[in-house]
């Protein structure tokens, strides 16, 4: 990657694998369900539900986030899209400033959420930090399963082989 100023002859190397953070997104304990992270993202947030999702019955989901940037202070923001399908509990907060602890690498917060649906629910958390050239941030839909339906694969088409040797799948107008 090169960096040249406008107007000038200069080009400045920079070597992002040298410059980029060393920080492991794994989950420190295998206690977490899910972890959430996209490569580049600013963080990796991991969860775990406590319990099984019942409609009407306060849920708690505990979310461990690890900075790629290392310890820093993180703002943490919940928002659930559809409030007829899921409401948070009644003393839970929509927005939270997590510190680390002097040798930790990660923070866990806990989110008390109340299903009023069956279902595939979405709890949104976005944690985010202040920069001089403004704020990084990274969003993750947190899924929560309620009742007994699970998520099947629906196939369409069927599977042939082309010429070349390859597996296509083949959609009709049926």
């Amino acid at each position: 990657f090169a960096v040249s100023a406008c107007g000038s002859d200069a080009v400045e190397e920079v070597d992002i694998a040298k410059t980029a953070p060393q920080v492991s997104f794994k989950p420190a304990s295998d206690e977490y369900d899910g972890t959430v992270a996209k490569p580049g993202s600013p963080f990796s947030i991991s969860y775990k539900i406590v319990g099984t999702p019942i409609v009407g019955t306060p849920v708690a989901i505990n979310l461990q986030i690890v900075s790629a940037f290392g310890p820093r202070t993180v703002n943490l923001t919940y928002r659930i899209n559809d409030a007829s399908a899921m409401m948070f509990g009644e003393s839970q907060l929509r927005s939270v400033s997590l510190e680390p602890a002097a040798n930790e690498t990660s923070m866990t917060q806990q989110v008390i959420v109340i299903p009023l649906r069956e279902g595939r629910l979405y709890l949104n958390v976005s944690a985010s930090f202040e920069t001089d050239d403004g704020t990084i941030s990274t969003v993750t839909a947190i899924p929560v399963q309620v009742g007994t339906g699970t998520r099947v694969l629906q196939e369409h088409g069927a599977v042939e082989v082309d010429e070349d040797g390859e597996a296509v799948r083949v959609l009709s107008n049926d």
